[in-house]
């Protein structure tokens, strides 16, 4: 979990006088705590569950009490986790991290073979438009040769004073 308490608040300020830069890195900090918070409850959550199976797994009349307790604890960690939920309304997660999860994958794993995907893809793209640049050269070059008059006209309607090499 994240230390919140290492964090600092930033004054109030009109956003529309920031820059949208500045307003974007002064609504990070929120959005972080909502986070912040949301584990916060989950681990809470979580350890009250662990804790609710103790209970049941050596349960005795005489611990009714207690297993009523927890499972309260459980209902209003549930509502809590719900609060959050409302609050990070516009959030939302590929299938495909959910996926990794389910096969018992580390859900950042997702991040970086998608960002390894788009390198792959840019350095294809890449290639693509370096290709289409020396095809634009040749073809301007062979028809320069054949169509001497026309591509001049081309080159003066272009801005290009002189012919490619």
């Amino acid at each position: 979990m994240w230390a919140s308490g290492s964090r600092k608040r930033a004054s109030p300020v009109d956003p529309e006088s920031l820059g949208a830069e500045a307003a974007k890195r002064r609504a990070e900090p929120a959005m972080a705590e909502k986070f912040d918070h949301l584990e916060e409850h989950l681990e809470k959550f979580v350890e009250n569950i662990r804790q609710l199976g103790i209970i049941v797994s050596d349960f005795q009349p005489s611990s009714q009490a207690g297993l009523s307790q927890k499972l309260n604890f459980i209902v209003t960690g549930l509502q809590d986790i719900d609060k959050c939920r409302q609050q990070l309304h516009d959030i939302t997660v590929p299938l495909e991290v959910f996926e990794y999860i389910d096969q018992g994958r580390n859900p950042q794993l997702y991040t970086k073979e998608c960002l390894e995907r788009a390198l792959a893809k840019n350095e294809q793209v890449k290639g693509k438009i370096d290709t289409m640049k020396k095809f634009k050269s040749l073809l301007i070059q062979e028809l320069s040769k054949v169509f001497p008059e026309d591509m001049a006209k081309y080159r003066s309607i272009r801005g290009e004073d002189h012919p490619p090499s």
